[in-house]
């Protein structure tokens, strides 16, 4: 054994800079994120357990809610390459993130390495030299109640999911999922678009008029009230388009016209002057909520996109972590922010007192400190934006001044409120206009907060009004009627999403990116701009949860299951019971809210397997896929109905699809009736005189195309694409027989003898001989190409994988991560932005008119985060190199001992593991013998399938329990 310590973090990025930090002593190595988890399918349960009854779910729910854990396949060679570490080392540090998840992944790494040595847990929040000497020098034993937080919440969204998911593939379409959280989400989106459905449209009329004092100095001011009775304002209707405000006066187009000609000579006089002074402080500092609303509202940032940048940063050194709901600065932060302060911008913006911020998140819990830079003293953002550039310079911007604004003075003004009044044809009118006068900008100077309500934004603008006194007479110089219609509720955006769950108490902010990410995966939600549109297959599960499984999608019951588990964190609850009354419900009791109207697990009282036993023929699956619009001028209903391939409008016997990009919300009865009534495109072109069978044009899923024959015989009747410059309107029976003739037959090959044939293909026009293939440029050249024509394109070599690059439609801006121009093209998979090296199709909901700059980037971002890994070819080995024979490997000692020399520093700069192989610790298997008996094929076999052993770094599922590192026994043994 070494005299060197062991450290694991979760990234190779954080292990870079953590042994940077550390002496030759250490070597710092990552886990690579999890290392094991509950099997994903049915192909990753042990065969050993397939048979058992719990074996879809991955968790023993008769035994305590054991959890079957799976190592990922992908991580078994690197776990090996841990525990040869392991053996040379005299200690084991586990430094995953400072949370519950960090805390789970610390335990799975302590229960699959086993190791014989001391184990210590480190905890910081910030990964500077300080930090991470601190650390090691203050180590503790992992939290096992935090252990068992993260796991109950594990399984608890396992038997969520995997109990409900099914009644949605049964009842709405297959391949959906419903979540603890994400479903609850998706009801949000869903009820914010069902007011807009319901919203009807209200206009209601004011007057703006132009004032001009003695010194010639102008402002404007609306019209409130006429003889004392307030004019309407949008707040005063509610989303029926009815006046909710019975005192509100609701003024038409020919009230106001009459009352502008009774001005035009009327006398004005300022009635009152209210003054008063005001103070705004600054917002506190970010935690992972705010973080990503901010970054939303003002770099555009989705909130993926969000935390992968500030992932980035505390991995380089350079912010606190940044997953937290608290808003504490630590002492060595205040200091910092208020020195900059004092350097920056004066004493006179320092508070003699430094600034406390309380955490208004209930059981804020996550981490001890806000996210802010790291260190004694912040790096300056220019500094970070040249080392780490893009996205992440950009948002360690953000961080850096709304962690100094925290510490600044407030800002303070004066705020004037002016009525004017007169006389007009008998009628009392008023006029008034707010202004607003900075005195002082205090944290202005450093950072405004953004907002989602562009009125409330700008309203809290410097808008100064010149200076008079009551009583003084102003002229009028112009007045303007004004109309104003009321506006639907808006769409949810990722930030205001993020707000209102954390509103809701759903989820913990380090959720609330996958959460988003992963209703949009679903199709639950899409994007149209900024804005978050939920699809009518939303409806659908969104309907069938409300109505048979309210429980789980109301906001108090998921919100309560969030205190519940931060109950077991603090050890005031145990998690085995709290999972059996969620699972298996209260005996005796009935499945109602509490008395107080709340909703919690222990409020499922018949348990969640038997709420869906009970339900499930219960749910009437054509009443669940059904919206009623209405019923149009003939009384005939029309309804959207979600099938199997998309959503669709029925009355009677007559359906319509629904354009894919068409919200929820314009679907109205008079859109749906346009679409029902709209030519459908499938219709009778005649017969063909060869078959005398009838030619049809019919409209599929993947666009029009022509079919001979009818449909449901014994033999699937002949189909043919159109061309993109045929439009199925005006599809002739000559047209369509022409594209049913396809194949067409060129000639034949003078050396091989075969047919040469032209066809139109997924990917467009091509010739074929054989098994030799090669593109022709245009469409229609499959009806006239020669003999000769194709011989000479054949001849050509194939250019595999090369293909003409599409001239660009426009040019959108300039991407900030590559610098390369974004320009708009269409491939043959549709419309998609490109930056020069990535590629992003356009989504449902963006257009070649609407996509900007902030989208664009956005898309290409999203397509960075998903590119897969680019695997390397295997090297052929030499004539050489084959007859060389293998060299052994010596005993894992040996190897351990080689792995371990040198510093950490020096291990930390080779290739993260992720890229290079593994050192083996077992010598290569023999080529097997060419003629193996049956027996020994079928004995080898079977020793493949079985589970591996502890012995030799197996799963540890399929061990006995053993104690938890606290030394009794873990509630959640593997």
């Amino acid at each position: 054994m070494s005299d060197k310590s062991l450290v694991i973090v979760e990234s190779p990025a954080k292990a870079k800079t953590i042994a940077a930090f550390l002496g030759s002593e250490f070597i710092v190595e990552s886990s690579i994120g999890h290392i094991r988890d509950l099997p994903r399918r049915a192909g990753d349960v042990p065969p050993k357990y397939k048979k058992e009854s719990w074996a879809r779910l991955g968790v023993d729910v008769d035994h305590d809610f054991k959890p079957l854990y799976i190592i990922d396949a992908d991580k078994k060679e690197h776990i090996q390459r841990l525990k040869t570490l392991l053996l040379g080392a005299h200690t084991l540090y586990l430094a995953t993130d400072e949370d519950r998840e960090g805390e789970s992944i610390a335990w799975h790494l302590l229960e699959v390495l086993n190791p014989k040595v001391p184990v210590l847990r480190m905890a910081f929040h910030e990964i500077t030299k300080k930090a991470i000497e601190q650390a090691i020098a203050n180590p503790r034993d992992i939290d096992q109640r935090l252990v068992n937080a993260q796991e109950a919440r594990r399984i608890l969204d396992r038997l969520y999911g995997y109990e409900v998911s099914p009644v949605l593939w049964k009842k709405v379409m297959p391949k959906l999922s419903a979540g603890r959280v994400q479903s609850v989400s998706t009801r949000i989106v869903v009820e914010r678009e069902a007011g807009r459905m319901r919203f009807v449209l209200a206009t209601y009329w004011d007057i703006d008029a132009q004032f001009e004092t003695e010194d010639k100095s102008k402002f404007q001011a609306s019209l409130v009230s006429v003889d004392g009775q307030r004019v309407a304002a949008g707040k005063d209707f509610d989303e029926g388009g009815k006046l909710d405000r019975a005192n509100a006066l609701v003024l038409s187009e020919e009230q106001v016209t009459t009352l502008v000609g009774h001005l035009q000579s009327a006398s004005f006089t300022v009635q009152s002057v209210e003054q008063k002074p005001n103070r705004r402080s600054p917002a506190p500092p970010f935690m992972t909520s705010t973080l990503q609303q901010e970054a939303s509202r003002k770099l555009r940032f989705s909130s993926a996109r969000t935390m992968r940048a500030a992932q980035d940063l505390y991995e380089a050194g350079y912010i606190t972590y940044m997953r937290t709901d608290s808003t504490t600065l630590s002492d060595t932060a205040v200091v910092a922010a208020r020195s900059l302060i004092q350097e920056l911008y004066g004493a006179e913006y320092l508070p003699p007192k430094p600034r406390r911020y309380a955490n208004k998140v209930k059981n804020a819990q996550e981490a001890h400190e806000a996210i802010r830079p790291a260190g004694d003293s912040f790096s300056h953002p220019s500094m970070v934006d040249r080392e780490m550039g893009g996205d992440r310079g950009k948002l360690y911007e953000l961080i850096w001044k709304r962690t100094v604004a925290c510490q600044m003075e407030d800002s303070r003004g004066q705020s004037v409120k002016l009525s004017i009044g007169t006389l007009a044809n008998g009628q009392r009118l008023e006029f008034a206009v707010t202004g607003n006068t900075i005195t002082f900008p205090g944290f202005l100077r450093a950072y405004v907060e953004g907002s989602d309500d562009p009125t409330q934004e700008l309203e809290q603008r410097e808008r100064p009004l010149p200076p008079v006194t009551e009583g003084q007479s102003l002229e009028a110089t112009l007045f303007e009627p004004k109309r104003h219609e009321t506006q639907p509720p808006a769409r949810f955006t990722e930030a205001s999403l993020v707000k209102r769950l954390e509103e809701l108490g759903v989820g913990r902010p380090s959720t609330y990116a996958s959460i988003i990410s992963t209703i949009q995966q679903r199709g639950y939600v899409w994007k149209k701009g900024s804005a978050l549109v939920p699809s009518f297959k939303a409806f659908a599960v969104v309907q069938l949860l409300e109505k048979h499984f309210s429980d789980l999608v109301d906001y108090a019951f998921t919100a309560r299951m969030e205190d519940e588990l931060d109950g077991i964190a603090a050890g005031r609850e145990e998690a085995v019971p709290w999972l059996k009354r969620f699972y298996f419900g209260v005996e005796g009791a009935t499945s109602v809210k509490t008395a107080d109207g709340s909703s919690g697990p222990g409020a499922l009282s018949v348990g969640l397997r038997t709420l869906v036993a009970e339900r499930l023929n219960e749910i009437d699956a054509r009443a669940i896929n059904s919206l009623p619009l209405g019923k149009d001028d003939q009384g005939r209903d029309v309804i959207v109905r979600v099938g199997r391939y998309g959503p669709y409008l029925q009355r009677g016997e007559t359906t319509a699809s629904i354009p894919e990009d068409l919200p929820p919300d314009e679907v109205t009865l008079q859109k749906a009736t346009e679409l029902l009534e709209a030519p459908s495109g499938d219709r009778l072109l005649g017969t063909d005189p060869e078959s005398s069978l009838p030619v049809y044009v019919r409209s599929g899923r993947f666009g029009a195309y022509v079919q001979l024959g009818e449909a449901g015989g014994k033999e699937k009747p002949r189909t043919g694409s159109l061309l993109k410059a045929m439009s199925p309107a005006e599809m002739t029976l000559d047209d369509a027989l022409k594209m049913l003739s396809l194949p067409r037959v060129v000639g034949e090959h003078p050396e091989s003898k075969l047919p040469i044939t032209a066809q139109i293909g997924r990917y467009g026009p091509y010739i074929s001989c054989g098994k030799d293939s090669r593109s022709i440029e245009k469409e229609e050249d499959v009806f006239s190409i020669s003999q000769e024509q194709a011989l000479v394109i054949l001849a050509q070599p194939k250019t595999r994988g090369q293909r003409k690059v599409a001239e660009p439609i426009k040019e959108i801006g300039t991407d900030e991560f590559s610098g390369g121009v974004i320009t708009l093209r269409e491939g043959r998979f549709g419309l998609y932005v490109t930056d020069g090296e990535t590629n992003a199709s356009l989504r449902k909901g963006d257009s070649p008119d609407s996509i900007d700059n902030a989208r664009a980037q956005e898309l290409l971002h999203q397509r960075r985060e998903r590119a897969p890994v680019k695997k390397k070819r295997a090297k052929k080995k030499s004539a050489a190199s084959a007859k060389a024979p293998t060299k052994k490997v010596g005993p894992a000692k040996a190897v351990a001992k080689k792995a371990v020399k040198g510093n950490g520093r020096k291990s930390s700069a080779k290739p993260p593991p992720s890229t290079r192989r593994p050192e083996s610790v077992t010598p290569k298997s023999k080529p097997r013998a060419a003629k193996k008996s049956a027996v020994k094929k079928v004995a080898a076999s079977r020793a493949r399938a079985k589970p591996a052993s502890a012995k030799n770094g197996g799963p540890k599922s399929v061990r006995k329990k053993q104690a938890s590192p606290s030394g009794r026994p873990s509630k959640f043994p593997d």
